[in-house]
Protein backbone atom coordinates (compact mmCIF):
# COMPACT_ATOMS: atom_id res chain seq x y z
CA UNK A 1 0.00 0.00 0.00
CA UNK A 2 1.25 3.46 -0.92
CA UNK A 3 0.68 5.96 1.87
CA UNK A 4 -0.56 9.24 0.43
CA UNK A 5 0.15 12.76 1.64
CA UNK A 6 -2.60 14.47 3.60
CA UNK A 7 -3.60 18.09 4.18
CA UNK A 8 -4.51 20.03 7.33
CA UNK A 9 -7.46 22.41 7.11
CA UNK A 10 -6.85 26.15 7.41
CA UNK A 11 -9.36 29.00 7.60
CA UNK A 12 -7.45 31.64 5.64
CA UNK A 13 -5.32 31.60 2.52
CA UNK A 14 -1.64 31.23 3.51
CA UNK A 15 0.50 33.94 1.96
CA UNK A 16 4.25 33.59 2.07
CA UNK A 17 7.22 33.24 -0.21
CA UNK A 18 7.92 29.74 -1.44
CA UNK A 19 4.32 28.48 -1.57
CA UNK A 20 2.49 26.78 -4.40
CA UNK A 21 -1.30 26.76 -4.81
CA UNK A 22 -3.42 24.13 -6.55
CA UNK A 23 -7.20 23.88 -6.98
CA UNK A 24 -8.74 21.11 -4.87
CA UNK A 25 -10.84 18.94 -7.16
CA UNK A 26 -14.03 17.30 -5.91
CA UNK A 27 -13.38 13.66 -6.69
CA UNK A 28 -11.81 10.46 -5.37
CA UNK A 29 -8.16 10.28 -4.33
CA UNK A 30 -6.37 7.85 -6.63
CA UNK A 31 -2.81 6.56 -6.90
CA UNK A 32 -1.81 5.30 -10.36
CA UNK A 33 0.89 2.62 -10.38
CA UNK A 34 2.33 1.70 -13.78
CA UNK A 35 4.46 -1.41 -13.49
CA UNK A 36 6.26 -3.16 -16.31
CA UNK A 37 3.28 -5.43 -16.89
CA UNK A 38 0.13 -3.54 -15.90
CA UNK A 39 -1.60 -0.56 -14.30
CA UNK A 40 -2.96 -0.66 -10.76
CA UNK A 41 -5.28 2.01 -9.34
CA UNK A 42 -5.27 2.43 -5.55
CA UNK A 43 -7.75 4.41 -3.46
CA UNK A 44 -6.63 6.47 -0.47
CA UNK A 45 -7.61 3.59 1.83
CA UNK A 46 -5.29 1.22 -0.02
CA UNK A 47 -8.15 -0.58 -1.74
CA UNK A 48 -7.47 -1.56 -5.36
CA UNK A 49 -10.10 -0.02 -7.65
CA UNK A 50 -8.63 -0.75 -11.08
CA UNK A 51 -11.75 -2.55 -12.27
CA UNK A 52 -13.95 0.47 -11.52
CA UNK A 53 -11.99 2.77 -13.86
CA UNK A 54 -10.96 0.74 -16.92
CA UNK A 55 -10.72 3.90 -19.03
CA UNK A 56 -8.09 5.42 -16.74
CA UNK A 57 -6.22 2.13 -16.46
CA UNK A 58 -6.05 1.93 -20.25
CA UNK A 59 -4.86 5.54 -20.56
CA UNK A 60 -2.19 4.99 -17.92
CA UNK A 61 -0.61 2.27 -20.05
CA UNK A 62 0.97 5.19 -21.94
CA UNK A 63 3.07 5.99 -18.86
CA UNK A 64 6.60 4.63 -18.66
CA UNK A 65 7.04 1.53 -16.51
CA UNK A 66 7.95 2.35 -12.94
CA UNK A 67 5.71 5.42 -12.69
CA UNK A 68 3.57 6.24 -9.64
CA UNK A 69 1.23 9.25 -9.64
CA UNK A 70 -0.94 10.81 -6.94
CA UNK A 71 -4.08 12.68 -7.88
CA UNK A 72 -7.86 12.82 -8.04
CA UNK A 73 -10.27 11.04 -10.35
CA UNK A 74 -13.18 13.24 -11.41
CA UNK A 75 -16.14 13.04 -13.76
CA UNK A 76 -17.14 16.18 -15.64
CA UNK A 77 -20.81 16.89 -16.32
CA UNK A 78 -22.40 20.10 -17.60
CA UNK A 79 -19.17 22.04 -17.25
CA UNK A 80 -18.34 21.03 -13.68
CA UNK A 81 -17.05 18.07 -11.72
CA UNK A 82 -19.81 15.91 -10.28
CA UNK A 83 -18.95 13.97 -7.12
CA UNK A 84 -22.11 11.86 -7.29
CA UNK A 85 -21.04 10.56 -10.70
CA UNK A 86 -17.59 9.69 -9.37
CA UNK A 87 -19.29 7.77 -6.55
CA UNK A 88 -21.35 5.95 -9.15
CA UNK A 89 -18.22 5.00 -11.08
CA UNK A 90 -16.37 3.89 -7.95
CA UNK A 91 -19.21 1.62 -6.79
CA UNK A 92 -19.72 -0.11 -10.15
CA UNK A 93 -19.09 -3.79 -10.73
CA UNK A 94 -16.47 -4.67 -13.33
CA UNK A 95 -19.13 -5.39 -15.95
CA UNK A 96 -21.03 -2.18 -15.23
CA UNK A 97 -17.80 -0.14 -15.10
CA UNK A 98 -17.10 -0.86 -18.76
CA UNK A 99 -20.48 0.61 -19.72
CA UNK A 100 -20.09 3.65 -17.46
CA UNK A 101 -16.64 4.33 -18.87
CA UNK A 102 -18.37 5.10 -22.17
CA UNK A 103 -21.22 7.24 -20.81
CA UNK A 104 -19.41 8.84 -17.85
CA UNK A 105 -15.71 8.98 -18.81
CA UNK A 106 -13.33 9.72 -15.96
CA UNK A 107 -10.50 12.25 -15.91
CA UNK A 108 -7.40 12.12 -13.75
CA UNK A 109 -6.15 15.35 -12.18
CA UNK A 110 -2.60 14.46 -11.17
CA UNK A 111 -0.91 16.62 -8.55
CA UNK A 112 2.26 14.72 -7.75
CA UNK A 113 4.68 12.12 -9.06
CA UNK A 114 6.13 9.68 -6.53
CA UNK A 115 8.13 7.43 -8.81
CA UNK A 116 9.37 7.92 -12.35
CA UNK A 117 11.02 5.25 -14.49
CA UNK A 118 11.57 3.20 -11.36
CA UNK A 119 13.22 6.04 -9.42
CA UNK A 120 11.62 7.12 -6.14
CA UNK A 121 11.39 10.94 -6.29
CA UNK A 122 9.38 11.57 -3.12
CA UNK A 123 12.39 13.05 -1.34
CA UNK A 124 12.89 15.68 -4.04
CA UNK A 125 11.40 19.17 -3.55
CA UNK A 126 7.85 19.70 -4.73
CA UNK A 127 9.07 22.26 -7.26
CA UNK A 128 11.20 19.61 -8.95
CA UNK A 129 8.50 16.95 -8.78
CA UNK A 130 6.06 19.40 -10.34
CA UNK A 131 8.38 19.91 -13.32
CA UNK A 132 8.73 16.15 -13.74
CA UNK A 133 4.94 15.75 -13.58
CA UNK A 134 4.22 18.39 -16.20
CA UNK A 135 6.93 17.11 -18.54
CA UNK A 136 5.50 13.61 -18.20
CA UNK A 137 1.80 14.33 -18.73
CA UNK A 138 1.53 17.29 -21.08
CA UNK A 139 2.59 15.27 -24.15
CA UNK A 140 -0.05 12.64 -23.32
CA UNK A 141 -3.06 14.90 -22.83
CA UNK A 142 -6.48 13.94 -21.44
CA UNK A 143 -7.65 12.02 -19.54
CA UNK A 144 -4.33 12.22 -17.65
CA UNK A 145 -3.59 15.86 -16.82
CA UNK A 146 -1.58 17.80 -14.25
CA UNK A 147 -3.64 20.07 -12.01
CA UNK A 148 -3.11 23.81 -12.50
CA UNK A 149 -0.58 25.40 -10.15
CA UNK A 150 0.47 28.95 -9.34
CA UNK A 151 2.92 30.59 -6.95
CA UNK A 152 0.97 33.88 -7.13
CA UNK A 153 -1.26 34.25 -4.05
CA UNK A 154 -3.45 36.82 -5.82
CA UNK A 155 -4.20 34.42 -8.65
CA UNK A 156 -4.81 31.69 -6.06
CA UNK A 157 -7.29 33.97 -4.31
CA UNK A 158 -9.07 34.52 -7.64
CA UNK A 159 -9.23 30.77 -8.18
CA UNK A 160 -10.68 30.36 -4.70
CA UNK A 161 -13.46 32.84 -5.43
CA UNK A 162 -14.32 31.84 -9.00
CA UNK A 163 -13.67 28.13 -9.48
CA UNK A 164 -16.44 26.71 -7.23
CA UNK A 165 -18.78 27.07 -10.21
CA UNK A 166 -16.67 24.38 -11.86
CA UNK A 167 -16.92 22.03 -8.90
CA UNK A 168 -13.62 23.02 -7.26
CA UNK A 169 -13.92 22.80 -3.46
CA UNK A 170 -11.00 25.02 -2.52
CA UNK A 171 -7.21 25.13 -2.65
CA UNK A 172 -4.31 22.94 -1.59
CA UNK A 173 -1.16 24.77 -0.52
CA UNK A 174 2.33 23.22 -0.62
CA UNK A 175 5.86 24.43 0.01
CA UNK A 176 8.05 24.51 -3.06
CA UNK A 177 10.97 23.03 -1.12
CA UNK A 178 8.92 20.26 0.49
CA UNK A 179 9.44 16.52 0.07
CA UNK A 180 6.34 14.40 -0.42
CA UNK A 181 4.82 14.04 3.10
CA UNK A 182 3.62 10.44 2.86
CA UNK A 183 1.07 9.60 5.54
CA UNK A 184 1.32 13.04 7.16
CA UNK A 185 -0.74 16.23 7.01
CA UNK A 186 2.12 18.15 5.50
CA UNK A 187 0.01 20.15 3.06
CA UNK A 188 -2.70 22.71 3.79
CA UNK A 189 -6.23 22.87 2.39
CA UNK A 190 -8.62 25.79 2.31
CA UNK A 191 -12.24 24.81 1.75
CA UNK A 192 -15.14 27.12 1.00
CA UNK A 193 -17.27 26.02 3.91
CA UNK A 194 -16.85 24.55 7.36
CA UNK A 195 -16.90 20.99 6.04
CA UNK A 196 -15.56 18.02 7.98
CA UNK A 197 -15.56 14.25 7.78
CA UNK A 198 -17.68 12.67 10.51
CA UNK A 199 -18.14 9.07 11.62
CA UNK A 200 -21.59 7.68 10.83
CA UNK A 201 -22.32 5.42 13.80
CA UNK A 202 -25.97 4.81 12.95
CA UNK A 203 -29.18 6.11 11.44
CA UNK A 204 -32.77 6.76 12.39
CA UNK A 205 -35.68 5.31 10.46
CA UNK A 206 -35.70 1.91 8.78
CA UNK A 207 -33.10 0.10 6.65
CA UNK A 208 -35.20 0.79 3.55
CA UNK A 209 -35.88 4.40 4.48
CA UNK A 210 -33.23 5.97 6.72
CA UNK A 211 -34.29 9.42 7.83
CA UNK A 212 -31.19 10.97 9.41
CA UNK A 213 -27.66 9.95 10.34
CA UNK A 214 -26.21 9.66 13.81
CA UNK A 215 -22.79 11.29 13.66
CA UNK A 216 -19.69 11.70 15.76
CA UNK A 217 -17.93 14.90 14.75
CA UNK A 218 -14.14 15.27 14.92
CA UNK A 219 -14.56 18.30 17.22
CA UNK A 220 -16.22 18.93 20.57
CA UNK A 221 -16.97 16.30 23.19
CA UNK A 222 -17.57 13.45 20.68
CA UNK A 223 -21.23 13.15 21.73
CA UNK A 224 -23.29 11.55 18.92
CA UNK A 225 -25.52 14.01 17.07
CA UNK A 226 -28.48 13.57 14.76
CA UNK A 227 -28.08 15.18 11.36
CA UNK A 228 -30.66 17.26 9.56
CA UNK A 229 -33.13 15.15 7.50
CA UNK A 230 -31.58 13.34 4.57
CA UNK A 231 -32.44 14.14 0.99
CA UNK A 232 -33.99 11.40 -1.12
CA UNK A 233 -30.66 10.83 -2.86
CA UNK A 234 -28.82 10.48 0.44
CA UNK A 235 -31.46 8.10 1.77
CA UNK A 236 -30.78 5.85 -1.20
CA UNK A 237 -27.01 6.14 -0.67
CA UNK A 238 -27.26 5.16 2.97
CA UNK A 239 -29.54 2.24 2.19
CA UNK A 240 -27.18 1.03 -0.55
CA UNK A 241 -23.86 1.80 1.15
CA UNK A 242 -23.23 -1.70 2.46
CA UNK A 243 -24.02 -3.32 -0.91
CA UNK A 244 -21.92 -0.72 -2.76
CA UNK A 245 -18.92 -1.41 -0.55
CA UNK A 246 -19.23 -5.12 -1.11
CA UNK A 247 -19.62 -4.71 -4.88
CA UNK A 248 -16.49 -2.58 -5.04
CA UNK A 249 -14.42 -5.18 -3.21
CA UNK A 250 -14.06 -3.33 0.04
CA UNK A 251 -13.71 -4.79 3.50
CA UNK A 252 -16.67 -6.31 5.31
CA UNK A 253 -19.74 -4.17 4.85
CA UNK A 254 -21.23 -2.24 7.76
CA UNK A 255 -23.85 -4.19 9.68
CA UNK A 256 -27.08 -2.51 10.70
CA UNK A 257 -28.65 -3.71 13.95
CA UNK A 258 -32.13 -3.38 15.33
CA UNK A 259 -32.61 -0.18 17.36
CA UNK A 260 -30.58 -0.61 20.50
CA UNK A 261 -29.35 2.88 21.23
CA UNK A 262 -30.82 6.33 21.68
CA UNK A 263 -29.52 9.78 20.95
CA UNK A 264 -30.80 13.24 21.81
CA UNK A 265 -32.15 15.03 18.74
CA UNK A 266 -32.88 18.74 18.67
CA UNK A 267 -36.60 19.27 19.25
CA UNK A 268 -37.32 15.53 19.43
CA UNK A 269 -35.74 14.41 22.68
CA UNK A 270 -34.42 10.85 22.91
CA UNK A 271 -34.59 9.10 19.53
CA UNK A 272 -33.85 5.39 18.92
CA UNK A 273 -31.47 4.52 16.12
CA UNK A 274 -29.86 1.56 14.42
CA UNK A 275 -26.11 1.33 14.82
CA UNK A 276 -23.57 0.66 12.06
CA UNK A 277 -20.58 -1.56 12.73
CA UNK A 278 -18.09 -0.54 11.47
CA UNK A 279 -19.09 3.11 10.97
CA UNK A 280 -19.34 4.79 7.60
CA UNK A 281 -17.90 8.24 6.93
CA UNK A 282 -19.86 11.29 5.81
CA UNK A 283 -18.86 14.78 4.81
CA UNK A 284 -20.89 17.23 6.88
CA UNK A 285 -21.32 20.98 7.18
CA UNK A 286 -22.01 22.51 10.57
CA UNK A 287 -21.70 25.88 12.27
CA UNK A 288 -21.69 24.71 15.90
CA UNK A 289 -21.81 21.52 17.89
CA UNK A 290 -25.60 21.46 18.18
CA UNK A 291 -27.35 24.41 16.49
CA UNK A 292 -28.32 23.84 13.75
CA UNK A 293 -27.99 20.05 13.24
CA UNK A 294 -25.10 19.01 10.99
CA UNK A 295 -26.02 18.91 7.32
CA UNK A 296 -24.89 15.78 5.49
CA UNK A 297 -23.38 16.66 2.15
CA UNK A 298 -22.50 13.14 1.04
CA UNK A 299 -21.17 9.80 2.12
CA UNK A 300 -17.43 9.36 1.76
CA UNK A 301 -16.97 5.94 0.17
CA UNK A 302 -13.55 6.96 -1.24
CA UNK A 303 -11.67 6.69 2.07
Amino acid sequence: MIRVALAAAVRDLPRAAGLAYEPKFDGHRLVVVRSAAEVTLQARSGRIVTSAFPDLAAAALQLPAGTVLDGEVVVWHAGRTDFALVQRRAAATAARAAVLAQSLPASYAAFDVLELAGLDVRARPYERRRTLLVDLLLPLGPPLQPVPMTTDPELAATWYETLPASGIEGLVVKRLDQAYPAGRRGWQKLRHTDVRDAAVVGYTGTPRRPLALVLVLPVGDQTPLVSSPLTAALRREVAEAAAARGAAGRAAEPRATEPRATVTAIGLGEVPYRTLDPPLTAEVRHTSARHPPPEVIRLRTDL
